[in-house]
């Protein structure tokens, strides 16, 4: 059980501080902050070497949270993402809360309802919207698993959850999707 590697309560301690975090998430590994902390994003900009203005996926605990940083959730979306099995990340035009660097510059935001254990467990422990962005630096391949997160990434952030760093099973990033101007569900990332 991963409490017993992982003491949450420091974890979110680091959160609240506006440390950023290399978590495992219920797609790949991932570089984390609190979503609302526009200082703690933009730490994790300055690290992957990005852009500003790139959108990055935010991970809730589940519609309740989603509901307080996306209050319009179209019916077709809520219906979906309730029967859906596989993580899937929505890009929601209306978002309140979340901190601008979270956001794309259309001031768009992908979210998606954590399905893994230990980010359900995080989340609802922190209260808070998690950045999730893929481990690596911009324009540098995906890792499949915790041995392919390079070590300047791990060596830059704050903490390295110990949980499923031993899991040999490659994941790939979550299907990406919003609805179109036809009400009509649009892959962005498949």
């Amino acid at each position: 059980m991963f409490l017993l590697r992982d003491d949450i309560s420091e974890i979110v301690r680091l959160l609240e501080a506006g440390s950023i975090i290399c978590y495992p998430t219920d797609t790949v590994w991932a570089i984390g902050c609190d979503a609302t902390n526009e200082a703690a994003v933009a730490r994790i900009a300055a690290l992957k070497g990005e852009m500003p203005k790139k959108a990055y996926v935010v991970l809730v605990s589940g519609f309740e949270m989603l509901r307080q940083y996306a209050p319009k959730i179209h019916p077709r979306l809520e219906t979906l993402l309730s029967y859906h099995t596989r993580p899937l990340t929505i890009v929601y035009e209306k978002t309140v809360g979340l901190a601008p660097g979270a956001k794309a510059a259309d001031q768009t935001a992908a979210i998606r309802i954590a399905q893994d254990e230990f980010c359900q467990t995080l989340l609802q422990k922190f209260g808070k919207p998690l950045v999730s962005t893929i481990a690596c630096k911009d324009g540098q391949p995906c890792p499949a698993t915790f041995g392919g997160v390079s070590s300047e990434i791990l060596g830059a952030v704050d903490y390295v959850v110990k949980y499923r760093q031993d899991d040999k099973e490659p994941h790939e990033p979550s299907s990406i999707a919003k609805l179109d101007r036809h009400l009509e569900l649009e892959f962005l990332r498949d």
